[in-house]
């Protein structure tokens, strides 16, 4: 079977569990057509570079799939007819990645380092001792 890595983009107004809701059913589509989905990850939801369908934001999710084309492609039919699903990508892939993704490596990393940016210590033009303002 090949091996597929699968991106969608949910609308912003659908709540976090009804996006649960659409990768349960794309996984059951999957397992009809004789697939399973090895690697499930939610992303959040996330700020557009431009919008799609008057959306400024959307849920990301990540499938790692294990299946045959005809399965693959029976998944991205009922994706284009679904209303809720803004975008969608498969790439096949030679071989599935273990672990968790780039963009929860991410998270993981912002989140030990207390977000935000590092303290640069001092003024906006990059540090030094603060000095009063005069006009």
């Amino acid at each position: 079977m090949a091996l597929y890595e699968h991106i969608f983009l949910a609308r912003q107004d659908v709540s976090q569990q009804q996006v649960e809701e659409l990768t349960t059913a794309l996984t059951e589509i999957l397992a009809s057509g004789g697939g399973k989905v090895t690697k499930n990850e939610y992303w959040g939801l996330k700020g557009l570079s431009y919008r799609i369908r008057k959306n400024r934001k959307a849920h990301y999710s990540l499938l790692n799939i294990e299946a045959p084309a005809s399965a693959v492609a029976e998944m991205e039919r009922q994706m284009r007819i679904n209303e809720d699903i803004l975008r969608f990508m498969t790439v096949r892939v030679d071989e599935l990645e273990e672990g968790p993704s780039a963009m929860m490596q991410k998270r993981d990393r912002d989140d030990r380092d207390g977000g935000g940016r590092p303290d640069r210590g001092g003024d906006r033009f990059g540090g030094g001792e603060r000095r009063p303002r005069r006009f």
